[in-house]
């Protein structure tokens, strides 16, 4: 898997499953990121400086992660931002990316994913 695609590319599409395994790369991150902040006594309140630099790190290819399944699904990846919506956008997002099909054939964003390996 090509993971700089993956994570820092805008462009194309992506099926559920390359989807998954990239939210599956982040919450392995975060993990590791609570364990270094209870390990070096780096939390604060309940927050870890540790985890908040990673889900700042994270920003850039989550979103890139995301518009590439919205390109899947035929639409903009600026739909990403129905996450700003408390509640009712998370559901969306993990919805609409996580299990529904994407558009069979080719697309204005390139052509199905399903079968296809990512780009090298």
């Amino acid at each position: 898997m090509d993971w700089q695609y993956l994570f820092l590319s805008f462009e194309g599409r992506i099926g559920r499953k390359s989807f998954w395994l990239g939210v599956v790369a982040f919450i392995v991150v975060s993990i590791i990121g609570s364990v270094l902040d209870s390990l070096l006594g780096t939390r604060s309140n309940g927050v870890g400086i540790i985890g908040v630099i990673i889900a700042i790190v994270c920003i850039y290819p989550a979103f890139a992660l995301y518009a590439k399944r919205w390109h899947d699904r035929n639409k903009s990846g600026w739909w990403s931002l129905i996450a700003i919506i408390p509640i009712i956008g998370g559901v969306w997002i993990l919805i609409e990316l996580g299990f529904l099909k994407g558009t069979e054939g080719s697309n204005r964003f390139g052509a199905d994913p399903v079968g296809a390996a990512l780009p090298a």
